[in-house]
């Protein structure tokens, strides 16, 4: 098994095993915010393929184990069609990955996507109502377990990222780049203190590992910050 680090290899081998199965091979996210010089850690690839069957898993095998020996999660794998079918079902997933990407093999895939405000708001609504009763679940029976507290706070903080970018949108504010302003350009318009964020802003710029104490403020803070996120959302 050969490692692959880069996404530019990775584009590359997927791209020669595939041939012209592979519509489009995306990478998104804080890689893509990064670009591919400044990129560090785990990348996040979408692939869509004209396609979705056996022959396809066995040619992408070895190298999708390749990519993921060199640290990075497996692809997406989404046919054209089911790409095409789901812009309304993943309004935030697809609006996210269009602020935020390149495409290393194939080409641009968004030609006729379309999503829809009302299906954002709605899956955004749903996402954060859900993302707060599992947080307080598992804060509840955290807090006097340090690690686990911090587990469960870090754990949740990118997903939380991508809904405050989301709500942003929504809004009609511009979306920062950087972790630390996207926390206070969502705070000036929800109503948290971004201060109270800063240890978790921190974390997910990789400037500093999050670790919280037993019964720590910090944590009751990250999520007062989303539950009123949601309450901002249900009300808009």
């Amino acid at each position: 098994m050969t490692t692959i680090q880069s996404a530019e290899e990775f584009g590359q081998q997927v791209a020669a095993a595939l041939g012209a199965r592979l519509l489009s091979l995306l990478v998104y996210g804080s890689a893509a915010r990064a670009g591919p010089d400044a990129a560090r850690g785990s990348i996040n690839t979408l692939l869509i393929a004209d396609g979705v069957d056996e022959r396809l898993f066995q040619a992408l095998g070895p190298l999708v184990a390749g990519w993921e020996q060199g640290g990075h999660p497996p692809p997406i794998i989404l046919s054209d069609a089911e790409w095409h079918a789901s812009a309304d079902a993943f309004a935030i997933e697809y609006e996210d990955i269009r602020a935020a990407y390149r495409v290393v093999a194939g080409r641009s895939p968004w030609d006729g996507i379309a999503v829809d405000r009302d299906d954002v708001q709605r899956q955004l609504e749903h996402e954060l109502v859900g993302k707060l009763i599992r947080l307080r679940q598992a804060y509840v029976g955290s807090l006097d377990d340090d690690r686990r507290l911090t587990q469960v706070v870090a754990a949740s903080i990118s997903g939380f990222l991508t809904m405050l970018r989301t709500t942003l949108r929504l809004a009609g504010t511009p979306v920062p780049e950087a972790p630390a302003e996207v926390v206070l350009a969502a705070a000036a318009v929800i109503g948290f203190p971004a201060r109270d964020l800063a240890d978790v802003v921190a974390h997910a710029e990789g400037r500093a590992p999050l670790r919280l104490e037993r019964r720590d403020p910090r944590a009751a803070a990250y999520l007062e910050a989303v539950a009123r996120t949601a309450d901002y959302v249900n009300r808009s």
